[in-house]
């Protein structure tokens, strides 16, 4: 099993919803970190769910409506989050405004 931290960036200027990141069906992500950064004058609003494939691709809410303060970050995750077996870590943006969303993760593999 090797481990490796990595970092991944996403730039969100839609309100489809979007994968952000994936796990590989012989790996687990640990999500340590999630950092939204709101890069306009506006306030839009994020969702994040999570597609559990082990589960009948089943989706669970992990952020629900979470309001974005105009051109400012915040760290959404407290506690880390496991990413298994293909699950699919995807979010919506209530508006088409700049959002940055960082994810820091250790993969195992």
């Amino acid at each position: 099993m090797a481990n490796q931290y990595k970092f991944k960036g996403v730039a969100l200027a839609t309100t489809n919803e979007t994968p952000l990141l994936t796990s590989g069906s012989k790996e687990v992500l640990i999500v340590k970190s999630i950092r939204i950064t709101n890069n306009t004058g506006n306030t839009p609003t994020i969702s994040m769910d999570i597609l559990d494939s082990s589960q009948s691709n089943a989706e669970f809410t992990i952020l629900k409506t979470q309001s974005l303060t105009a051109n400012s970050s915040v760290e959404i995750l407290t506690v880390p989050l496991v990413l298994e077996n293909s699950d699919i870590l995807k979010a919506t943006v209530s508006s088409s405004d700049s959002i940055h969303i960082g994810i820091s993760y250790l993969n195992i593999t």
